[in-house]
């Protein structure tokens, strides 16, 4: 049989890079839809900083539902 590919520390760097790459991308969203909308330069930075914090909110809760959905889902 095989074994996993990666290690426990190398699964969970590897989620932690994953949840920082999403955070990133919703927040770089957010700055160019300023950035294309005509926005300042402080708007685009409030901007991707609001859209930042939206991507934590979101990863917050697909983590929670993801839990949730894994629970329900296991068999015994």
């Amino acid at each position: 049989m095989v074994g996993p590919s990666l290690s426990d520390d190398e699964a969970k760097l590897a989620s932690l890079r994953l949840k920082i790459g999403f955070v990133l991308l919703v927040g770089f969203s957010g700055g160019f839809v300023g950035l294309a909308a005509g926005a300042t330069l402080p708007q685009v930075a409030l901007a991707f900083v609001g859209a930042s914090v939206l991507g934590v909110a979101l990863l917050v809760f697909l983590s929670y539902w993801g839990r949730e959905f894994v629970n329900v889902n296991q068999r015994r």
